[in-house]
């Protein structure tokens, strides 16, 4: 912050001792006040540090949500320690998570690693909400997480609409304040979530409420959002809002024209994604073998 040095006010001649006494003060004053913006300012970025990798990954580990035979507890752990050991993820926005196998990747990275976690809930037609459990012990409840390598803060959920019977996702956001950054995971309601109004359509409203979360430049969010790209063979491209696609890039999106990208899904659907307003420098799909989502990595430059 720059500063200009301070006009200190005549003395009478006479009082030298009062003048200098006067003079240390004030030039204390600045070397506290610079002392403390210096502290505030993060850290500047090593070269390493200049480039991050970012993935998300819809795990599919909720057994009991079609997701038999995707490959077992420890395959889809082992998968998502490989996000961060052999592919340099250091933010993993993830979906269909179970917190215990979560627990343990996050355990077997090491003590910097952090992990904000929320549940899925399941609303009643008496308007009573419970957490959903992953299927097998030890695996507690089925959520959406972040994964991260460094502190997160201001680590909150975004309101959005949900369904007023039935299953309710979420979004979830968080600020890596190392890389100046806001991130946000998604998993968005397919059509028909609603089972007391089939008929709604919620993810115009929950992509609008994902994108007014974020900063103009220095975010990356996305994840499982249960649509496919707009465009003319997308009957439902009326639900993206002008913030994805607009004001920021796409992970796998060629030019600022651009709306295709490789499929992420078994069906051969586009429905992960990673949305930013950085420079991206790489954008990598990777099919683990262990999930119906393949993993979407995001590599971007932060200094």
């Amino acid at each position: 912050m720059p500063w200009t040095r301070p006009r200190l006010a005549p003395c009478r001649r006479g009082r030298p001792g009062r003048r200098v006494i006067a003079a240390a003060a004030v030039l204390l004053g600045l070397a506290t006040v610079l002392t403390v913006v210096r502290a505030s300012w993060p850290a500047r970025l090593s070269s390493a540090e200049r480039t991050l990798t970012v993935a998300t990954w819809n795990m599919c580990g909720v057994e009991q949500w079609n997701c038999r035979g995707t490959g077992s507890r420890a395959v889809k752990r082992a998968e998502l320690e490989g996000l961060v050991t052999r592919s340099g993820a250091r933010l993993v926005l993830l979906q269909e998570a179970c917190a215990g196998d979560l627990e343990t990747v996050r355990a077997a990275l090491g003590r910097s690693w952090r992990t904000e976690f929320r549940p899925y809930t399941w609303r009643d037609a008496s308007g009573r909400t419970s957490d959903v459990r992953c299927a097998e012990p030890g695996q507690g409840a089925a959520g959406f997480a972040l994964l991260s390598s460094y502190r997160l803060s201001a680590v909150g959920t975004v309101a959005a609409q949900q369904p007023t019977v039935g299953l309710r996702r979420g979004i979830l956001c968080a600020t890596v304040a190392r890389h100046d950054l806001r991130v946000c995971t998604a998993h968005l309601s397919p059509r028909g979530s609603d089972r007391a109004h089939p008929g709604w359509e919620l993810r115009d409203d929950q992509l609008k409420a994902l994108a007014a979360s974020v900063p103009a430049r220095r975010t990356v969010y996305g994840g499982d959002l249960n649509v496919d790209p707009p465009g003319p063979r997308n009957p439902s491209s009326w639900v993206w809002s002008s913030g994805p696609y607009g004001r920021h890039r796409e992970c796998d999106q060629a030019s600022a024209s651009s709306r295709s990208g490789r499929a992420t899904h078994v069906s051969g659907h586009k429905l992960d994604y990673l949305f930013t307003g950085l420079p991206r420098v790489r954008c990598t799909v990777r099919d683990t073998g262990a999930s119906d989502h393949f993993a979407l990595l995001l590599q971007v430059r932060t200094g």
